[in-house]
């Protein structure tokens, strides 16, 4: 089974609060262009739904099985190719500055990243699965990024 990660978070200024979050998944056994085409449209979906101001995805890291890392690539293009058919201004970060930006730490562990997500969401639990609480620490970061460069006048 193939999972993406998705969270849906409103800035409210000095707070943050969470409207949805979860993890689009596919069946082992689909064809990759129909997992792709149903990665894209829930994406889509879920832009509809929320008529976000910006998506932002983490940056594909380095990995060593070329294969994991052009599925990944595939499933990112879907969203990637969902928000800009939106109109979705689209931004990435590196898995080292969600960390700095959600722990303070680059080389915080995901148990510490998942934490801090709780806390700064205020949340009753970390979220489930992984690869929500990644997407919501993503989203954290996004928003913690945008309110730094409008403080400097630069979004």
């Amino acid at each position: 089974m193939a999972i993406m990660g998705y969270g849906v978070v409103e800035d409210r200024g000095n707070s943050l609060r969470v409207l949805d979050y979860g993890v689009i998944t596919t069946p082992p056994d689909m064809e990759t262009p129909q997992r792709l085409l149903h990665i894209y449209n829930s994406a889509a979906d879920l832009i509809k739904r929320y008529s976000p101001d910006a998506a932002a995805l983490e940056e594909l890291f380095f990995n060593k099985n070329a294969k994991t890392a052009i599925i990944i690539g595939h499933a990112r293009g879907a969203a990637v190719v969902a928000c800009a058919g939106l109109g979705i201004d689209l931004y990435e970060y590196t898995p080292l500055q969600v960390k700095q930006s959600v722990v303070g730490y680059g080389r915080a562990d995901k148990h510490q990243v998942q934490q801090m997500v709780k806390l700064l969401l205020n949340l009753k639990d970390v979220p489930q699965p992984d690869d929500a609480a990644d997407a919501l620490a993503v989203a954290v970061c996004h928003i913690h990024s945008s309110q730094m460069g409008r403080k400097l006048g630069n979004r």
